[in-house]
């Protein structure tokens, strides 16, 4: 990755605008041709450095304002199967591992969800926990949204950006 993917890279993780040619105000900002924007990107997510582009709706416009992330405690031999079977549910849109922190934090599988009411999320909640086999979890309801952005790493060592 050079200075150009970098750029491109910056500048394209908050959106794009919806017309004919989103790219084209992009190849003015950085200087070069729409045409090699387009190679540029093409090549990075070939090579896995951009995963994908793709539309990002807000949730509490379309009436899905009861957003919660539920912290689940599952044995460390299920991670992988509890995680790829919350991954798979439709109702779920977010699902990741964080490690635990001994005597401080023992919730180790995480997941976002978005319904319509908290009554909604408590009934996708116990599908989930009954699903998986997971009896423990604490589900965080959001309150006020501060702040939602995409944001961007970008590693010196690996040249590897992270969208």
């Amino acid at each position: 990755m050079d200075a150009i993917d970098r750029a491109i890279v910056m500048r394209v993780q908050d959106g794009i605008p919806l017309v004919d040619h989103p790219f084209a105000d992009v190849a003015r900002e950085i200087g070069i041709p729409e045409q090699e924007i387009l190679a540029r990107i093409e090549r990075l997510r070939n090579e896995g450095v951009i995963r994908r582009f793709g539309a990002r709706i807000n949730n509490r416009r379309c009436g899905f304002t009861a957003n919660a992330m539920i912290a689940w405690k599952v044995p460390e031999e299920r991670v992988e199967e509890v995680g790829g079977l919350f991954a798979g549910n439709p109702g779920v849109t977010h699902c990741y591992e964080r490690k635990i922190i001994p005597g401080r934090w023992e919730h180790n599988v995480f997941t976002m969800v978005h319904c319509q009411s908290e009554n909604d999320v408590n009934h996708l909640v116990e599908q989930l926990a009954n699903m998986a086999g997971v009896p423990d979890y604490l589900v965080l309801i959001s309150g006020e949204e501060f702040k939602r952005t995409v944001s961007v790493r970008i590693t010196g060592d690996t040249e590897k950006a992270e969208v």
